[in-house]
């Protein structure tokens, strides 16, 4: 089986060039960073999701250089959503769309929930209406987990669970896919409806042009770029640390694979860096001040903070062993590559060419 980190880009070209791809939440960071490369591998793509927000301008950057389809809506208004994906008849479906901040979820859990739940059922629901044959691509998060707060890399096997409302929202879309998978895409009557459905669970990922709040490498830019002391709220909290096109090349594989073998693939996969790559805060807030060449930080007094998970971990022998897929950056090279795209942007180099660079820099 060919190989995640040595393939070519012809690979997936091969596999994708000409298809129709539906992705939800492509003005988001991660669904910005998808369309561009789906637009390099020739696909015919198709993006639903919110307006991106004010601060948000890589997707208007990329926007310009590509050439896709856009509906610009909430995947709540299931109406809509259901006449654009029966409208285009995608060959793959890529669920993206998402409240995906923690903190955010304790100021506005109805939402975290109706968004992230009922918007993945009307997803499913949508696409099991669909006649043609569809590969369906589920992203969740590494925090559906049932957190034991131990140095325990989790197993896909492992239960289910959630402190905070996004962590619950997220462990509860696993259950809707379940359930979908067995009720209505049952690997025993695939020769009937066509639809492979697979989740995927990656750790916590990195790369230019999040400009999200709450997250750590968009706080260290403003930070540095600003000259202000980097803020650092949980310098001890261990995380799974990867660049951006890790997860996004892992999804388009098994994206393939599912094609190839709905029955075999459609499952479950964590996507994450090896365990030498579980960096905490402060080691990544160190490193991204080295690469940068200046910059300071503070650890304050912080009290009646809300729960956030302090050690996460996750086990990749799963997806090494049905898709021989592993991580080709380290943690520091990720770092270093998200610290040097903020900076060249700074300095006002367009987005499409600095996420067109990193993917090649992924092959080369």
């Amino acid at each position: 089986m060919e190989n995640l980190v040595t393939s070519s880009l012809a690979y997936y070209t091969s596999n994708f060039q000409g298809k129709k791809v539906f992705v939800t939440g492509h003005t988001g960071f991660k669904g910005t960073w998808l369309l561009v490369l789906l637009d390099k591998l020739g696909a015919l793509t198709k993006g639903y999701a919110l307006a991106p927000e004010n601060n948000k301008k890589i997707f208007e950057e990329i926007a310009q250089e590509i050439t896709f389809e856009s509906c610009i809506d909430t995947i709540l208004n299931y109406d809509s959503l259901e006449r654009e994906i029966l409208a285009f008849q995608p060959d793959f479906i890529f669920h993206l769309a998402a409240q995906p901040l923690v903190r955010l979820s304790y100021e506005i859990p109805l939402e975290t929930f109706q968004v992230n739940v009922i918007g993945t059922a009307n997803v499913l629901n949508a696409a099991r209406k669909l006649e043609n044959a569809c590969q369906i691509i589920c992203i969740t998060t590494d925090k559906v987990y049932h957190n034991k707060e131990e140095m325990y890399a989790y197993t896909e096997n492992d239960p289910l669970g959630g402190y905070d409302p996004y962590s619950a929202s997220k462990a509860a879309c696993e259950l809707v896919i379940d359930s979908y998978r067995k009720s209505y895409f049952n690997v025993q009557d695939f020769s009937t409806h066509q639809k492979g459905l697979a989740s995927v669970r990656a750790g916590n990922v990195i790369g230019g042009g999040d400009w999200s709040t709450d997250r750590l490498l968009p706080d260290i830019m403003y930070s540095l770029q600003n000259d202000v002391e980097i803020c650092v709220r949980n310098p001890n909290s261990i995380r799974p640390w990867q660049h951006v096109l890790e997860p996004l090349f892992g999804y388009l594989n098994l994206a393939i694979h599912l094609k190839n073998d709905p029955i075999k693939f459609g499952t479950s996969y964590n996507f994450g860096p090896s365990v030498a790559d579980n960096l905490t805060v402060i080691e990544v807030v160190k490193q991204a001040i080295a690469v940068y060449g200046s910059g300071s930080y503070v650890v304050p007094e912080l009290t009646q903070q809300p729960h956030e998970a302090n050690l996460l971990q996750l086990d990749i022998s799963k997806v090494k062993a049905h898709l021989n897929w592993e991580p080709k950056f380290s943690a520091a090279e990720a770092i270093a590559l998200t610290v040097h795209w903020y900076k060249n942007h700074y300095h006002s180099t367009n987005a499409y060419q600095l996420i067109a660079q990193d993917i090649d820099r992924f092959f080369n």
